[in-house]
């Protein structure tokens, strides 16, 4: 697959965080070249912590991405063209257990010093995992969210990533 990715000094990169990550979503995607999985994330975010360019994404237990996060040293965010939501859509509605959810929406992995990422991205960015938080019930301070979003105890792990490199088309 031909790399048409450029590399971007991170200092370049300009976006709204709210409105890239919630509202026009991104992939999370992890593993080696042998077997990798995305998945459809709306939530996480961008910041600085450890004296590192950091992002922060979150991963419910029951995701099948998350056995390759756990398993892997990093991990690679995409993001499209608002005009490919229905890509998205599709990565998130279907499970990488159950079929080749790349291959079958006609995309490819690429991989960045054997991290994986989905070539037609518009942006990607590579990260270096530095930490793995859990979260459960004795982590949520409002009962309310617990009883929203937890209600069948799919509880998300955190994983902070190092941002190690940004490619843009």
């Amino acid at each position: 697959m031909e790399h048409v990715h450029q590399p971007c000094p991170i200092e370049m990169l300009e976006l709204d965080p709210f409105k890239k990550v919630s509202k026009e979503w991104m992939t999370i995607n992890a593993g080696n070249e042998e077997k990798a999985n995305t998945m459809t994330a709306s939530w996480g975010g961008f910041g600085t912590i450890w004296e590192r360019s950091v992002c922060f994404v979150f991963v419910r237990e029951s995701r099948y991405t998350k056995e390759f996060l756990d398993r892997e040293k990093g991990f690679s965010l995409t993001f499209f063209d608002p005009k490919d939501k229905q890509i998205l859509k599709y990565f998130g509605s279907v499970s990488g257990r159950d079929e080749d959810k790349v291959k079958n929406a006609k995309m490819h992995f690429s991989f960045h010093k054997g991290i994986p990422y989905v070539n037609e991205a518009s942006m990607v960015l590579i990260c270096k995992k530095l930490a793995v938080v859990p979260m459960g019930k004795e982590t949520i301070r409002v009962p309310l969210i617990d009883q929203m979003f937890y209600e069948k105890g799919d509880y998300h792990t955190m994983y902070i990533g190092e941002i190690t490199n940004v490619m843009a088309r």
